[in-house]
């Protein structure tokens, strides 16, 4: 049985972004709200360098940033790929995708 925590914010693009990995590649997994403005121990333990979410544990692993968890998630489930496998269709994604992080502020 695999262990799957997402700690996130309910207002926050960014780990509403991994929620909607994590359902579209149909992994179960349980939800921790974070209260930002009082951050719990847990996420200072798990993200002890940026101190913020979304953190995602998979089987004790832990691992901070979304787009860092969204190439992790769709590497270790492969049903239902976020990025085409086709290379050059797979960086013409990450092209855009890296224009829409750098251009659009939340």
């Amino acid at each position: 049985m695999e262990e799957v925590k997402l700690l996130g914010w309910w207002v926050s693009p960014f780990s509403r972004r991994v929620e909607l990995a994590l359902k579209l590649k149909g992994v179960g997994y349980e939800y921790i709200e974070q209260d930002l403005a009082h951050k719990s121990q847990l996420l200072l333990e798990y993200n002890p360098v940026h101190k913020k979410v979304p953190v995602l544990v998979h089987n004790g692993k832990t691992m901070a940033e979304s787009l860092v968890i969204l190439e992790y998630i769709d590497e270790t489930w492969p049903n239902n790929p976020i990025l085409p496998r086709n290379p050059y269709d797979k960086a013409m994604a990450r092209f855009w995708a890296q224009f829409i992080e750098e251009k659009v502020r939340f």
